[in-house]
């Protein structure tokens, strides 16, 4: 017969393995992410801005899933750092645009293999990948 405290044990716990795993795939990103100055949090920032080149502050923060208290000290960091600019929006100066720079364009190319070294340290088929890839944004897409 269940206990009723089941439900809070650790290994009952969805929220747990998520969180663990999030937090060892990111500590694996370090070594690559270092030789190219940046943080984990700077480096999928750096992807919205390779992909976009120029985009809002608040429609960054939609990709990312980040709110505006974090994205403001983080597109700080990297202006001060070259790697982009920040300006207020000519048709609305509430909006700030973030744009790549010319050095951030440049840093692609160095970062060209951190995904390709992280794949070799998750030990996942590529099916097995996929399915995780897909299950994880369908979570995301029923949290959001």
């Amino acid at each position: 017969m269940p206990d009723k405290y089941d439900c809070l044990k650790l290994s009952s716990q969805l929220c747990f393995p998520l969180y663990a795993c999030s937090r060892e795939v990111v500590k694996r990103y370090t070594p690559y992410l270092d030789p190219l100055g940046l943080t984990y949090t700077q480096y999928v920032a750096m992807m919205v801005m390779w992909e976009h080149k120029s985009l809002t502050v608040k429609a960054a923060g939609e990709l990312l899933h980040l709110d505006s208290g974090t994205l403001t000290p983080l597109f700080k960091k990297l202006e001060e750092k070259g790697l982009i600019t920040r300006a207020r929006s000519r048709t609305d100066e509430r909006s700030l645009i973030v744009t790549l720079t010319k050095k951030g364009e440049a840093l692609r190319d160095q970062a060209l293999d951190v995904p390709h070294k992280l794949a070799a340290c998750i030990k996942l088929e590529d099916d097995e990948t996929l399915q995780l890839y897909n299950l994880l944004n369908k979570l995301l897409a029923t949290l959001s």
